[in-house]
């Protein structure tokens, strides 16, 4: 019967599926006749599709409603425990793996510390499906299989093919790292999405900030600090991918003619600047732990606030130099897309008392909108994680998009509803 159903007919129905599941995920557990004045579709239609759902395992039966007029009605609510979104993170002195239920919450997270660029592409994804096969045997029985496992990389990524282009501080170009991935763990190749770390990160920003009270965030420029810099930008709510997937890459912004070499073989780019590696050379000796790699930066970032919290004059020092450089490219940035918030990620979100200031005393400077045009300079919430929580909540969106990846059940699997 189902081989009959129009093509837009069957669409129509995955987009309600995908509505309700949205409508739940927002706004927790709901009668159905709350889901058909919420989602403006009719009480019949809502008890179809509550019924897929609950086949599918998505949704469950969740007590009675109280108060209101009429028959109290049976409430509906999401099975957090149903699905599962994996995010995976290629980093050049890292590879981490986050897991997600189906709203949102962070189930697993782990990062192990290697030197990538070292090892080359072959022997870190060889890590990373490590990593990944360990994640889900951890989760497994806390949640449901995954619906979408999304690799985050700090470079040029062409997300249709699942292939990193280009990764000049990994020394990466032209590396197949979904079909790769598929190959060691045996997912379907069709979970695996690949994506640059600074969209993901700016993703996973936005949906902290939205997910606490206030007018939701639409136009948004977050910055990766890290070896090189990278930038997700969400204007009117949407990520900007630019015509061709590549836009963000402001790391490569030039700064300096004559500068320093950067790790994209030119000369004096804004990474070159305000990088970890500039911080990492003007506050510490090359013998100093601080500049171990074999730390994680967690690790390392804490002794660096450490030192600058004791008022150490080099720190301080180093940490203004920074916060200057970054107020010229942040008001760049603000001159051409009027954010209304600059998030500081990666390294730079461990350190806000001191570069936050130098920062924005660039940007009012530098920026023609009086009072900065309304943006402000934040540090982020999720620090080093931005990137595999993005990543994690990308491939939760397969089926936020379209409930009927998820199989249907036979009903003597279910827990029925009473």
């Amino acid at each position: 019967m189902g081989h009959s159903r129009p093509a837009d007919q069957a669409g129509l129905r995955r987009g309600n599926l995908a509505l309700l599941v949205r409508t739940l995920r927002e706004h927790g557990a709901l009668s159905r006749a709350q889901l058909a004045v919420r989602s403006g579709l009719s009480k019949a239609t809502v008890s179809s599709l509550v019924s897929d759902l609950e086949l599918r395992g998505l949704v469950h039966s969740a007590g009675i409603s109280a108060g209101g007029q009429g028959r109290p009605g049976q409430l509906v609510a999401l099975r957090p425990t149903s699905v599962s979104g994996v995010g995976l993170d290629v980093h050049v002195g890292h590879v981490g793996a986050a897991v997600t239920d189906l709203a949102g919450d962070i189930v697993f997270r782990r990062r192990f510390v290697c030197d990538v660029p070292a090892l080359g592409p072959e022997r870190t994804i060889d890590h990373l499906a490590e990593l990944a096969t360990a994640a889900l045997a951890e989760v497994d029985g806390l949640v449901g299989p995954p619906v979408g496992v999304t690799v985050s990389v700090p470079g040029l990524v062409d997300t249709s093919a699942g292939t990193v282009t280009l990764a000049p501080r990994l020394r990466w170009r032209d590396v197949a790292v979904a079909d790769e991935l598929a190959a060691r763990t045996g997912l379907p190749l069709d979970l695996i999405s690949v994506d640059n770390d600074a969209n993901l990160g700016a993703m996973a920003e936005q949906a902290a900030m939205n997910g606490e009270s206030g007018d939701p965030v639409t136009d948004l420029v977050y910055l990766t600090g890290d070896f090189g810099i990278g930038g997700g930008v969400i204007s009117g709510g949407r990520l900007v991918r630019g015509s061709i997937g590549f836009a963000g890459e402001i790391g490569h912004m030039g700064m300096d003619p004559l500068g320093p070499y950067c790790s994209c073989g030119r000369r004096g780019c804004w990474e070159t600047r305000v990088g970890l590696g500039a911080l990492l050379h003007a506050c510490a000796d090359p013998d100093d732990p601080v500049r171990d790699p074999t730390l994680d930066l967690d690790q390392r970032m804490r002794m660096v606030r450490a030192r600058a919290a004791q008022r150490d004059q080099r720190t301080l020092d180093a940490l203004h130099q920074i916060g200057s450089a970054l107020g010229v490219g942040v008001s760049i940035l603000v001159n051409l897309l009027n954010p209304a918030v600059v998030v500081l990620g990666g390294y730079f979100a461990a350190l806000p008392e001191w570069l936050v200031e130098p920062i924005r005393n660039q940007v009012v400077a530098g920026v023609l909108a009086p009072g900065a045009g309304g943006a402000r300079v934040v540090g982020s919430r999720l620090g080093f994680t931005a990137s595999t929580t993005g990543g994690a909540l990308a491939a939760l969106r397969r089926v936020l998009d379209d409930p009927t990846v998820v199989p249907l059940n036979q009903p003597e699997d279910e827990e029925a509803p009473a």
